[in-house]
């Protein structure tokens, strides 16, 4: 439940639309439902603007998929549903376990996220721009789009522009100037936020991957170099985060 569905309750209750222990009914699972195993914040778009995110690994498949069903439940949100860190299995746990409504979940193997799309109202102000600095690096900034446009952002993407070619990244210049707010997802060296950073006069998120050899260090490497970025519009998140990268975007986005 967000802001809006809320107000709509009351003043239905106000009308006379709505009696007061429909209302009761609607909000008693607020702000969360105990399912023994999980605790479902049905309060969480109210306070964040967003409902709560599914993250997969470490939860059997039927405990995302009784997750996702008591998100369902709760008539009183029309909120997107996304899952993270997905495999075919959670996928098929959740298609069993919404039944009718099972066209609308997606399994998106690239990026391991599952969606469920019930709303497409654009609530972000501007462009968010997914930029990854290689073709590995994409299953990661594809987790980081995903997220952002379930969040109800405008998404755009521009993949494979690294420093190894940068020209390749100069030829967008026009489509950096356009965005509001740059996911910048990178490995290796992670060299890429810091030469966007010094194009654009926008917030850029840096995301480091885990990719890279060995003295990479499974994208601390890449997380240090960030982190060092001499670009000062460069902030940075955790390793292969691009969930925690578009949640951040998508706040700026909605100032």
């Amino acid at each position: 439940m967000n802001q809006t569905e809320l107000l709509r309750i009351l003043e239905s209750v106000e009308a006379g639309k709505l009696s007061p222990g429909t209302a009761v009914e609607r909000l008693k699972h607020l702000p969360f439902e105990d399912l023994g195993f999980a605790k479902v914040d049905h309060h969480r778009a109210l306070r964040q603007g967003f409902a709560e995110v599914v993250f997969a690994k470490g939860k059997t498949p039927q405990q995302v998929a009784e997750i996702v069903r008591a998100m369902l439940r709760n008539r009183n949100s029309r909120q997107n549903i996304l899952i993270t860190r997905a495999d075919t299995k959670v996928f098929a746990a959740v298609k069993k376990a919404i039944g009718k409504i099972t066209r609308a979940a997606k399994f998106h193997p690239l990026s391991r996220v599952i969606t469920i799309e019930r709303s497409r109202e654009i609530i972000g102000k501007g462009l968010i721009l997914v930029v990854s600095a290689g073709t590995s690096d994409i299953p990661v900034a594809e987790e980081a789009l995903l997220t952002a446009r379930m969040m109800g952002n405008r998404v755009d993407s521009l993949y494979d522009v690294g420093v190894a070619g940068i020209h390749r990244l100069l030829e967008h210049r026009e489509k950096l100037t356009q965005a509001r707010v740059i996911i910048c997802v990178a490995g290796m060296e992670g060299a890429l936020p810091s030469v966007v950073g010094g194009l654009v006069p926008v917030p850029v998120i840096a995301v480091p991957t885990s990719v890279g050899y060995g003295a990479s260090f499974g994208g601390i490497a890449a997380l240090l170099g960030m982190l060092n970025s001499c670009a000062s519009n460069v902030t940075v998140v955790n390793i292969d985060n691009g969930f925690g990268a578009a949640c951040v975007a998508s706040c700026i986005n909605r100032l």
